[in-house]
Protein backbone atom coordinates (compact mmCIF):
# COMPACT_ATOMS: atom_id res chain seq x y z
CA UNK A 1 0.00 0.00 0.00
CA UNK A 2 1.03 3.36 -0.94
CA UNK A 3 1.49 5.12 2.32
CA UNK A 4 1.28 8.58 0.17
CA UNK A 5 -1.82 8.09 -0.95
CA UNK A 6 -4.80 10.46 -0.40
CA UNK A 7 -7.26 8.36 1.21
CA UNK A 8 -11.11 9.41 0.95
CA UNK A 9 -14.36 8.04 2.66
CA UNK A 10 -17.40 8.03 0.68
CA UNK A 11 -20.50 7.71 3.18
CA UNK A 12 -22.99 5.43 1.16
CA UNK A 13 -24.85 4.93 4.48
CA UNK A 14 -27.96 5.63 3.24
CA UNK A 15 -28.13 2.80 0.71
CA UNK A 16 -29.55 0.30 2.93
CA UNK A 17 -32.92 2.34 1.79
CA UNK A 18 -33.27 0.64 -1.49
CA UNK A 19 -35.98 2.17 -4.25
CA UNK A 20 -35.24 6.03 -2.58
CA UNK A 21 -33.57 9.04 -4.46
CA UNK A 22 -30.47 9.00 -2.15
CA UNK A 23 -29.79 5.00 -2.60
CA UNK A 24 -29.45 6.05 -6.36
CA UNK A 25 -27.38 9.02 -5.89
CA UNK A 26 -24.62 7.40 -3.64
CA UNK A 27 -24.78 4.67 -6.06
CA UNK A 28 -24.51 6.21 -9.15
CA UNK A 29 -21.97 8.80 -8.10
CA UNK A 30 -20.07 6.60 -5.89
CA UNK A 31 -19.17 4.27 -9.32
CA UNK A 32 -18.64 7.35 -11.21
CA UNK A 33 -16.19 8.46 -9.08
CA UNK A 34 -14.46 5.28 -8.89
CA UNK A 35 -14.19 5.13 -12.22
CA UNK A 36 -12.53 8.38 -12.26
CA UNK A 37 -10.06 8.78 -9.23
CA UNK A 38 -6.33 8.56 -9.66
CA UNK A 39 -5.39 5.55 -8.52
CA UNK A 40 -1.90 5.98 -8.29
CA UNK A 41 -2.33 9.04 -5.81
CA UNK A 42 -5.92 8.64 -4.41
CA UNK A 43 -8.18 5.35 -2.76
CA UNK A 44 -11.63 5.64 -1.80
CA UNK A 45 -13.34 3.99 0.84
CA UNK A 46 -17.09 2.83 0.59
CA UNK A 47 -18.72 3.19 4.06
CA UNK A 48 -21.67 1.40 3.94
CA UNK A 49 -23.87 -1.87 6.16
CA UNK A 50 -22.05 -5.15 5.58
CA UNK A 51 -24.41 -6.34 3.05
CA UNK A 52 -23.72 -3.15 0.96
CA UNK A 53 -20.36 -4.32 0.07
CA UNK A 54 -20.32 -5.56 -3.02
CA UNK A 55 -22.22 -2.56 -4.34
CA UNK A 56 -19.21 -0.85 -5.58
CA UNK A 57 -17.59 -3.75 -6.98
CA UNK A 58 -15.65 -7.07 -5.25
CA UNK A 59 -12.52 -5.10 -5.66
CA UNK A 60 -13.55 -2.17 -3.76
CA UNK A 61 -12.30 -0.65 -0.27
CA UNK A 62 -15.09 -1.27 2.35
CA UNK A 63 -15.74 0.03 5.55
CA UNK A 64 -18.07 -1.14 7.96
CA UNK A 65 -20.89 0.86 9.11
CA UNK A 66 -22.73 0.15 12.34
CA UNK A 67 -25.45 2.04 13.89
CA UNK A 68 -23.28 2.30 17.34
CA UNK A 69 -20.97 4.36 14.94
CA UNK A 70 -23.62 7.53 15.97
CA UNK A 71 -22.38 7.17 19.80
CA UNK A 72 -18.55 6.55 18.89
CA UNK A 73 -16.66 6.86 15.45
CA UNK A 74 -14.23 3.97 14.20
CA UNK A 75 -10.71 5.84 13.83
CA UNK A 76 -10.26 7.81 11.40
CA UNK A 77 -6.12 8.96 11.66
CA UNK A 78 -5.69 7.02 8.37
CA UNK A 79 -7.65 8.91 5.99
CA UNK A 80 -7.70 12.45 4.44
CA UNK A 81 -11.48 13.29 3.67
CA UNK A 82 -14.85 12.25 4.83
CA UNK A 83 -17.21 12.83 2.35
CA UNK A 84 -20.72 13.20 4.18
CA UNK A 85 -23.62 12.66 1.51
CA UNK A 86 -26.73 13.53 3.11
CA UNK A 87 -27.12 16.59 6.08
CA UNK A 88 -29.10 14.69 8.46
CA UNK A 89 -26.86 11.77 8.68
CA UNK A 90 -26.11 10.80 12.47
CA UNK A 91 -22.90 9.44 11.01
CA UNK A 92 -20.57 12.43 11.32
CA UNK A 93 -16.54 12.31 12.38
CA UNK A 94 -15.08 14.90 14.65
CA UNK A 95 -12.65 17.15 12.49
CA UNK A 96 -9.33 16.45 13.98
CA UNK A 97 -7.29 16.78 11.17
CA UNK A 98 -10.05 15.03 8.64
CA UNK A 99 -11.36 17.66 5.80
CA UNK A 100 -15.16 16.99 5.46
CA UNK A 101 -17.46 17.67 2.77
CA UNK A 102 -20.86 17.67 3.10
CA UNK A 103 -23.29 18.29 1.01
CA UNK A 104 -26.90 19.35 1.49
CA UNK A 105 -29.41 17.98 -0.50
CA UNK A 106 -32.11 20.31 0.66
CA UNK A 107 -33.86 22.16 2.98
CA UNK A 108 -37.14 20.93 2.99
CA UNK A 109 -38.04 21.51 6.49
CA UNK A 110 -38.42 25.38 5.48
CA UNK A 111 -41.11 24.31 2.59
CA UNK A 112 -43.22 21.51 4.38
CA UNK A 113 -45.32 23.93 6.98
CA UNK A 114 -43.87 22.49 9.89
CA UNK A 115 -43.91 24.71 13.14
CA UNK A 116 -41.71 27.24 13.79
CA UNK A 117 -39.97 25.22 16.71
CA UNK A 118 -39.79 22.53 14.48
CA UNK A 119 -37.65 24.64 12.25
CA UNK A 120 -35.27 26.00 14.34
CA UNK A 121 -34.28 22.82 15.24
CA UNK A 122 -33.43 21.54 12.25
CA UNK A 123 -31.05 24.81 11.69
CA UNK A 124 -29.37 23.95 14.60
CA UNK A 125 -28.70 20.45 13.73
CA UNK A 126 -27.12 21.54 10.07
CA UNK A 127 -25.65 24.83 11.72
CA UNK A 128 -23.82 22.74 13.99
CA UNK A 129 -22.92 20.01 10.95
CA UNK A 130 -22.00 23.19 8.78
CA UNK A 131 -19.55 24.58 11.80
CA UNK A 132 -17.37 21.16 11.24
CA UNK A 133 -17.43 21.01 7.73
CA UNK A 134 -14.22 22.51 5.35
CA UNK A 135 -16.54 22.05 2.18
CA UNK A 136 -20.14 22.41 1.39
CA UNK A 137 -21.56 20.90 -1.60
CA UNK A 138 -25.31 21.86 -2.75
CA UNK A 139 -27.23 19.78 -5.04
CA UNK A 140 -28.79 23.13 -6.78
CA UNK A 141 -28.41 26.44 -6.62
CA UNK A 142 -32.01 26.47 -4.73
CA UNK A 143 -30.85 24.42 -2.26
CA UNK A 144 -27.86 26.54 -2.15
CA UNK A 145 -29.72 30.10 -2.07
CA UNK A 146 -31.41 28.37 1.39
CA UNK A 147 -28.68 27.45 3.30
CA UNK A 148 -26.97 31.23 2.60
CA UNK A 149 -30.45 32.56 3.94
CA UNK A 150 -30.88 30.82 7.36
CA UNK A 151 -27.45 29.41 7.77
CA UNK A 152 -24.04 31.24 9.25
CA UNK A 153 -21.48 29.73 6.78
CA UNK A 154 -18.84 31.80 7.07
CA UNK A 155 -16.02 31.75 4.90
CA UNK A 156 -16.59 28.12 4.21
CA UNK A 157 -16.44 27.53 0.70
CA UNK A 158 -19.92 26.25 -1.13
CA UNK A 159 -20.45 24.70 -4.28
CA UNK A 160 -23.02 24.16 -6.76
CA UNK A 161 -22.60 20.26 -7.90
CA UNK A 162 -26.21 19.35 -9.28
CA UNK A 163 -26.98 15.61 -9.70
CA UNK A 164 -26.10 13.34 -12.36
CA UNK A 165 -28.98 11.05 -14.20
CA UNK A 166 -27.58 8.08 -16.56
CA UNK A 167 -29.91 5.13 -16.88
CA UNK A 168 -28.50 2.21 -17.80
CA UNK A 169 -31.26 1.77 -20.66
CA UNK A 170 -32.46 -1.74 -20.67
CA UNK A 171 -32.87 -3.27 -24.44
CA UNK A 172 -35.63 -5.58 -24.56
CA UNK A 173 -38.09 -4.49 -21.57
CA UNK A 174 -40.45 -6.55 -20.15
CA UNK A 175 -43.71 -6.15 -19.48
CA UNK A 176 -44.71 -5.29 -15.86
CA UNK A 177 -47.30 -7.08 -13.44
CA UNK A 178 -49.25 -3.75 -13.55
CA UNK A 179 -50.17 -3.00 -17.09
CA UNK A 180 -52.53 -0.04 -17.77
CA UNK A 181 -55.40 -1.35 -20.12
CA UNK A 182 -55.39 2.19 -21.70
CA UNK A 183 -52.89 5.58 -22.31
CA UNK A 184 -51.56 6.50 -19.23
CA UNK A 185 -49.45 9.22 -17.03
CA UNK A 186 -46.59 8.33 -14.72
CA UNK A 187 -45.05 9.65 -11.44
CA UNK A 188 -42.82 8.15 -9.12
CA UNK A 189 -41.97 8.71 -5.66
CA UNK A 190 -42.05 8.08 -1.84
CA UNK A 191 -45.58 8.67 -1.25
CA UNK A 192 -45.49 11.33 1.63
CA UNK A 193 -47.53 14.30 1.39
CA UNK A 194 -44.86 16.88 0.10
CA UNK A 195 -44.88 15.14 -3.08
CA UNK A 196 -48.34 16.69 -3.91
CA UNK A 197 -49.38 13.03 -5.44
CA UNK A 198 -53.53 13.69 -4.37
CA UNK A 199 -53.53 16.49 -7.08
CA UNK A 200 -53.31 14.29 -9.46
CA UNK A 201 -56.91 12.29 -10.21
CA UNK A 202 -58.41 15.27 -11.41
CA UNK A 203 -56.23 14.93 -14.15
CA UNK A 204 -58.46 11.51 -15.30
CA UNK A 205 -61.46 13.59 -15.16
CA UNK A 206 -63.67 13.96 -18.75
CA UNK A 207 -60.91 11.51 -20.11
CA UNK A 208 -59.69 7.54 -20.33
CA UNK A 209 -56.49 8.39 -19.01
CA UNK A 210 -55.54 6.05 -15.96
CA UNK A 211 -52.83 7.23 -13.35
CA UNK A 212 -49.66 5.09 -12.16
CA UNK A 213 -47.99 5.77 -8.86
CA UNK A 214 -45.03 3.90 -8.44
CA UNK A 215 -42.60 4.17 -4.85
CA UNK A 216 -43.02 2.84 -1.32
CA UNK A 217 -45.74 4.29 0.87
CA UNK A 218 -44.19 5.55 4.18
CA UNK A 219 -47.24 7.80 4.82
CA UNK A 220 -50.45 5.35 4.58
CA UNK A 221 -53.01 8.11 6.07
CA UNK A 222 -51.59 9.82 2.77
CA UNK A 223 -52.34 7.43 0.59
CA UNK A 224 -56.06 7.04 1.71
CA UNK A 225 -56.39 10.54 1.04
CA UNK A 226 -55.00 10.41 -2.54
CA UNK A 227 -57.47 7.36 -3.03
CA UNK A 228 -60.50 9.64 -1.19
CA UNK A 229 -59.54 12.88 -3.78
CA UNK A 230 -60.14 9.63 -6.52
CA UNK A 231 -63.68 8.28 -5.15
CA UNK A 232 -64.97 12.02 -5.41
CA UNK A 233 -64.47 11.86 -9.15
CA UNK A 234 -65.35 8.44 -9.41
CA UNK A 235 -61.40 7.66 -11.00
CA UNK A 236 -60.65 4.80 -8.69
CA UNK A 237 -60.45 1.97 -10.40
CA UNK A 238 -57.74 4.15 -12.71
CA UNK A 239 -55.55 5.24 -10.20
CA UNK A 240 -52.95 2.11 -9.60
CA UNK A 241 -50.26 2.10 -7.20
CA UNK A 242 -47.14 -0.27 -7.46
CA UNK A 243 -45.26 -0.07 -4.82
CA UNK A 244 -41.56 -0.21 -5.05
CA UNK A 245 -40.36 -1.23 -9.00
CA UNK A 246 -37.56 -2.66 -10.64
CA UNK A 247 -35.35 -1.01 -12.95
CA UNK A 248 -37.01 -2.45 -16.30
CA UNK A 249 -40.54 -1.67 -14.65
CA UNK A 250 -39.21 2.38 -14.19
CA UNK A 251 -37.98 2.48 -17.51
CA UNK A 252 -40.90 0.51 -19.51
CA UNK A 253 -43.33 3.10 -18.02
CA UNK A 254 -41.39 6.04 -18.88
CA UNK A 255 -40.60 5.11 -22.20
CA UNK A 256 -44.75 4.31 -22.57
CA UNK A 257 -46.55 7.17 -20.74
CA UNK A 258 -48.42 9.73 -21.96
CA UNK A 259 -46.89 12.49 -19.72
CA UNK A 260 -44.80 12.40 -16.40
CA UNK A 261 -46.17 14.26 -13.62
CA UNK A 262 -44.09 15.80 -10.69
CA UNK A 263 -46.10 17.85 -8.93
CA UNK A 264 -44.10 18.16 -5.60
CA UNK A 265 -44.18 20.68 -3.52
CA UNK A 266 -40.23 20.60 -1.95
CA UNK A 267 -37.60 19.19 -3.86
CA UNK A 268 -33.80 20.04 -3.53
CA UNK A 269 -32.81 18.51 -7.07
CA UNK A 270 -35.55 15.63 -8.81
CA UNK A 271 -34.08 13.04 -10.07
CA UNK A 272 -36.77 11.36 -11.35
CA UNK A 273 -37.81 14.18 -13.77
CA UNK A 274 -34.29 14.24 -15.28
CA UNK A 275 -35.31 10.40 -15.78
CA UNK A 276 -38.31 10.71 -17.38
CA UNK A 277 -36.24 13.69 -19.37
CA UNK A 278 -33.88 11.09 -20.85
CA UNK A 279 -37.02 9.39 -22.73
CA UNK A 280 -37.98 12.43 -24.26
CA UNK A 281 -41.37 12.45 -22.66
CA UNK A 282 -43.47 15.46 -21.44
CA UNK A 283 -42.89 16.66 -17.99
CA UNK A 284 -45.17 18.27 -16.00
CA UNK A 285 -44.36 20.01 -12.68
CA UNK A 286 -44.98 21.72 -9.94
CA UNK A 287 -43.29 25.46 -9.77
CA UNK A 288 -42.10 24.52 -6.59
CA UNK A 289 -38.35 24.99 -5.13
CA UNK A 290 -35.54 23.42 -7.49
CA UNK A 291 -37.86 22.19 -10.36
CA UNK A 292 -37.54 25.11 -12.37
CA UNK A 293 -34.39 24.88 -12.26
CA UNK A 294 -33.72 21.52 -13.16
CA UNK A 295 -36.52 21.24 -16.02
CA UNK A 296 -36.18 24.61 -17.61
CA UNK A 297 -37.98 25.89 -20.25
CA UNK A 298 -38.25 22.20 -22.08
CA UNK A 299 -40.62 21.44 -18.88
CA UNK A 300 -43.87 22.12 -18.52
CA UNK A 301 -45.61 23.89 -15.06
CA UNK A 302 -48.81 23.14 -13.66
CA UNK A 303 -50.48 27.23 -13.09
CA UNK A 304 -51.59 26.01 -9.89
CA UNK A 305 -53.45 23.09 -7.95
CA UNK A 306 -57.14 23.64 -9.16
CA UNK A 307 -58.43 21.10 -10.96
CA UNK A 308 -60.03 23.12 -13.91
CA UNK A 309 -56.94 24.67 -13.81
CA UNK A 310 -54.98 21.42 -13.88
CA UNK A 311 -56.86 19.69 -16.81
CA UNK A 312 -56.92 22.74 -18.69
CA UNK A 313 -53.11 22.57 -18.43
CA UNK A 314 -52.77 18.93 -18.97
CA UNK A 315 -54.82 19.46 -22.64
CA UNK A 316 -52.70 22.21 -23.43
CA UNK A 317 -48.99 20.49 -22.45
CA UNK A 318 -49.63 17.41 -24.59
CA UNK A 319 -51.05 19.03 -27.05
CA UNK A 320 -48.47 21.31 -27.41
CA UNK A 321 -45.80 18.12 -27.33
CA UNK A 322 -47.71 17.06 -30.24
CA UNK A 323 -47.63 19.70 -32.72
CA UNK A 324 -44.23 20.16 -31.79
CA UNK A 325 -41.95 16.78 -33.06
CA UNK A 326 -38.96 19.08 -32.44
CA UNK A 327 -39.70 19.30 -28.21
CA UNK A 328 -38.93 15.18 -27.90
CA UNK A 329 -35.51 15.89 -29.30
CA UNK A 330 -34.77 19.25 -26.86
CA UNK A 331 -36.34 17.46 -23.70
CA UNK A 332 -33.34 14.47 -24.08
CA UNK A 333 -30.86 17.26 -24.84
CA UNK A 334 -31.60 19.10 -21.47
CA UNK A 335 -31.27 15.45 -19.66
CA UNK A 336 -27.34 15.00 -21.01
CA UNK A 337 -26.48 18.11 -18.93
CA UNK A 338 -26.87 15.69 -15.69
CA UNK A 339 -24.03 13.09 -16.11
CA UNK A 340 -22.71 11.39 -13.56
CA UNK A 341 -19.27 11.58 -14.95
CA UNK A 342 -18.89 14.94 -15.10
CA UNK A 343 -20.05 15.15 -11.62
CA UNK A 344 -17.90 13.05 -10.34
CA UNK A 345 -14.98 14.75 -11.50
CA UNK A 346 -16.46 18.40 -9.88
CA UNK A 347 -16.57 16.21 -6.57
CA UNK A 348 -12.60 14.98 -7.60
CA UNK A 349 -12.09 18.80 -8.05
CA UNK A 350 -13.37 19.49 -4.51
CA UNK A 351 -11.26 16.86 -2.79
CA UNK A 352 -8.70 17.70 -4.61
CA UNK A 353 -8.18 20.93 -3.35
CA UNK A 354 -7.18 20.00 0.00
CA UNK A 355 -4.07 18.42 -1.13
Amino acid sequence: MNSNKKRIIFDAERMKYPHTGLYHYCHQLGNAIQQHIDNDSEEIFFYVRESERKSFGENGHYINQHSFHKFWMPSMRSFNIWHANYQTTQYFPKRSNLKIVLTVHDLNFLHEQKEEYKIEREIKKLQHKIRNTDHIIAISEFTANDIKKHIDIRDTPLSVIHNGCNLNNIKTLSIPTSVPSNQFLFTIGTITQKKNFHVLPALLEKNNLELIIAGITSNEEYKEKIIEEAKKIGVENRVVFTGAITENDKQWYLQNCEAFLFPSLAEGFGLPVIEAMQYGVPVILSKSTALPEIGGDDAYYFSNFNPVSMQNDLVEFLNDYKNNPEKKDRIIKRSKLFDWNSVAKKYLEVYRSFY
